[in-house]
C-alpha cells in the first residue's frame, strides 16, 4: 500500500511538470484513505512557499476542517525541504514516506543544502540579516494571548 501511494506523489509531479512547476508531488492519507494531494504550483502561481507539500497540508487541513494532522501521513516524491519539514512538524505528521533524496533533487538544481547549513548557524552568522528591535508593545501583545482564556491552543 505505502508503495502504491508514493506512486501517485510521483505521478502527480508529473504532473506539475506538464504545468510546468517544479517536478514534486505529495500526497496527505489517513487511514489508509487519500485526504489531500498536491503538486509544486510555485511558478503558476507566483508563490515560492507553493510547494507539493505545503499545498497538499493546507487541503488536507481545510478538507479535515483541522490544523492537526497527527493522525496522517505524508507521501511526497522527495525528501521535504527544510520549509516543508518545518510545516510537516507544525501539523503535527508523523511520518514521512519519500522516493528522491535531497540529494537527488540537488543533482537536478534543487539544492536546499545551503538553507539547512544557514539554519544550523547563529542568527548572527547567517547571510540574511537579522536585526532584533525592542517593542514593548509586541510583549504586551504576548501577554494579552497568555491571558486569554478561550485560546484555541496549536
Amino acid at each position: 500500500m505505502e508503495k502504491n501511494f508514493l506512486l501517485r506523489a510521483v505521478e502527480l509531479s508529473k504532473i506539475s511538470i506538464d504545468e510546468n512547476c517544479g517536478p514534486f508531488g505529495a500526497i496527505i492519507v489517513r487511514n489508509g484513505e487519500i485526504i489531500a494531494e498536491a503538486h509544486n504550483t510555485v511558478t503558476r502561481d507566483n508563490d515560492p512557499t507553493a510547494h507539493a507539500e505545503v499545498n497538499a497540508i493546507r487541503k488536507a487541513a481545510q478538507n479535515l476542517s483541522n490544523f492537526d494532522l497527527s493522525d496522517c501521513e505524508i507521501y511526497t516524491s522527495t525528501e521535504p525541504c527544510p520549509m516543508c519539514l518545518s510545516a510537516i512538524y507544525w501539523s503535527r505528521m508523523k511520518k514521512v514516506y519519500y522516493a528522491n533524496t535531497r540529494q537527488d533533487a540537488a543533482a537536478i538544481n534543487f539544492d536546499d543544502e545551503y538553507i539547512y547549513n544557514e539554519l544550523a548557524k547563529p542568527i548572527e552568522q547567517r547571510e540574511l540579516e537579522m536585526k532584533k528591535i525592542e517593542i514593548p508593545e509586541a510583549k504586551e501583545v504576548f501577554n494579552l494571548w497568555m491571558n486569554k482564556e478561550n485560546k484555541i491552543e496549536y
